[in-house]
C-alpha cells in the first residue's frame, strides 16, 4: 500500500505536469512553423536562370574624333581710355556697357585753354613770317646792290644768314602750331578701338590728368573674341598635322558643366613652346561671338575636331572591359548566350570607340549587366539600341 501512495503522490506532482505542458508545446510549435514555411524559389530542376542586359550593334559610321581641353575666354583687344591733357571734364558721351564704334566720340574736356595757346602760336608764328618776307626783300636788294658794287660783301652775307635764321624760326612755329592743333584735338576723347565699354571710372566735371593710370573707361573688344585653352603635349601631333595642310579645325565652346554649346570658331595659331610643369600647351581659338554668349575671363570647356574616320566599325564607350589580357567585350550570340570576345581598340571619343579586332558590323554587344556575366551565361535582352 505504502509503495502505491508514493507513485501516486509522484505522478500528482506540479513538476512532472508543467515537464509535459512544455514538450506538448514544442511539438505543437515545430508542427506549425513546418507547415508556414514557404516553398523554395528558383528555376525548374535542369534550368539556369538568364542575366537580364542592355545591348547595342557595332556599326559603321563615320566618326569625329575630337580633342577636348579647359579654356578661358580672352578679349582680342583691350583698351583703358585715357586723356592725353589735362583739364574740367566737360561731358560724358557713352553709356555703359554698350558697343562703340572706332573713332566714336566718348568724352569733352574744356578745350579753352588750348584755344588760347593756339591762337599764341599762330601770332608768333604771324610775326616772324613778316619778318622773313622783309628780309628776303631786303637780301634781293643788296644782292642787286652787290652787283653794281656799291656794298661790301660783308653786308651780303649778313642778310643772307638773317633770312637762314627767319627760315628756321619759321619752322619752329609751325611745329609749336601744329602741336597745340594736335592739344586742341585731345580735347575730344574718341574710341580707339571698337568694342564694348565697361564701367565709367570719371564723372563730368571732374579734373582729369594727363594719362591718368585708372582712366575714362575700358573698351574690350568682344566681337570676334578668343579662347585660349590647353590640349596635353601628346595631341599636339594630332593638331599640327591638319594645321600644315592647311586645313582649318573647327572649335566649339561649352560651358562650364559641358553641357550647352556657347560657340562655334577656328583654331588660330599654337604657342611655341610646351609647359614644362604641366606638359600642355596653349593654343588660341577665334570666335564670332555675334550674340555675346561668350564674355571675357569666361571659364569654357573646349572640344576641337582635329579628323573624321570614315566607315569605322564602333560600339559605345560603355562595351569595353579591362581583363588581364587587355580589352574585351561581351557578345550576345543567337542563341542567347554571352561569348567573351577580346578586342583591339582605336580612336576614342566620350560615347563611341574604335573597334579595330575581335567583332564584326551587327553583332550584339553587352553594355549593362557585365558584372554578373561569364562565359557562355545565358542573357536576357532588356533594351536595345542607341
Amino acid at each position: 500500500m505504502s509503495e502505491r501512495k508514493e507513485a501516486r503522490s509522484t505522478f500528482r506532482s506540479p513538476l512532472i505536469w508543467l515537464m509535459i505542458a512544455l514538450i506538448l508545446a514544442g511539438l505543437g510549435w515545430w508542427q506549425l512553423g513546418d507547415k508556414q514555411k514557404p516553398a523554395p524559389k528558383g528555376p525548374p530542376p535542369g534550368m539556369n536562370p538568364s542575366t537580364p542586359v542592355r545591348v547595342d550593334v557595332a556599326r559603321l559610321q563615320d566618326l569625329d574624333i575630337y580633342l577636348r581641353g579647359l579654356g578661358t575666354v580672352t578679349a582680342l583687344n583691350t583698351v583703358v581710355v585715357r586723356s592725353r591733357v589735362q583739364g574740367e571734364l566737360l561731358e560724358i558721351l557713352f553709356k555703359e556697357g554698350e558697343q562703340v564704334k572706332e573713332g566714336a566720340l566718348l568724352a569733352l574736356i574744356d578745350p579753352r585753354p588750348y584755344e588760347v595757346a593756339l591762337n599764341q602760336a599762330l601770332g608768333t608764328q604771324q610775326q616772324n613770317v613778316s619778318q622773313y618776307e622783309n628780309a628776303k626783300r631786303d637780301l634781293q636788294r643788296y644782292q642787286t646792290l652787290r652787283k653794281q658794287d656799291s656794298i661790301a660783301p660783308q653786308l651780303l652775307d649778313t642778310q643772307a644768314a638773317l633770312v637762314k635764321k627767319f627760315e628756321g624760326q619759321i619752322k619752329s612755329d609751325q611745329a609749336t602750331v601744329d602741336n597745340a592743333r594736335l592739344q586742341l584735338s585731345y580735347t575730344r576723347i574718341t574710341a580707339p578701338i571698337s568694342g564694348k565699354l565697361g564701367l565709367r571710372r570719371v564723372d563730368a566735371g571732374n579734373l582729369v590728368n594727363a594719362n591718368d593710370p585708372l582712366g575714362l573707361v575700358v573698351i574690350t573688344e568682344t566681337q570676334p573674341i578668343s579662347v585660349v585653352f590647353t590640349l596635353p603635349e601628346n595631341d599636339l601631333p594630332a593638331v599640327r598635322q591638319p594645321m600644315r595642310a592647311g586645313e582649318k579645325l573647327d572649335v566649339d565652346a561649352y560651358d562650364r558643366a559641358d553641357a550647352v554649346r556657347l560657340a562655334q570658331g577656328t583654331l588660330m595659331s599654337i604657342d611655341n613652346q610646351i609647359d614644362i610643369t604641366t606638359g600642355t600647351v596653349k593654343l588660341k581659338a577665334e570666335f564670332k561671338n555675334d550674340d555675346d554668349a561668350l564674355f571675357p575671363n569666361q571659364f569654357v570647356n573646349v572640344r576641337m575636331k582635329v579628323r573624321t574616320i570614315k566607315g569605322a566599325l564602333t560600339i559605345p564607350a560603355g562595351g569595353i572591359q579591362q581583363g588581364n589580357r587587355g580589352a574585351f567585350v561581351y557578345v550576345v550570340g543567337p542563341e542567347g548566350t554571352a561569348t567573351v570576345r577580346l578586342v583591339k581598340v582605336g580612336d576614342r571619343t566620350a560615347e563611341s570607340l574604335v573597334i579595330l579586332e575581335g567583332i564584326k558590323e551587327g553583332e550584339r554587344v553587352v553594355l549593362e549587366g557585365t558584372d554578373r556575366l561569364r562565359e557562355g551565361a545565358k542573357v536576357r535582352v532588356i533594351e536595345s539600341g542607341r
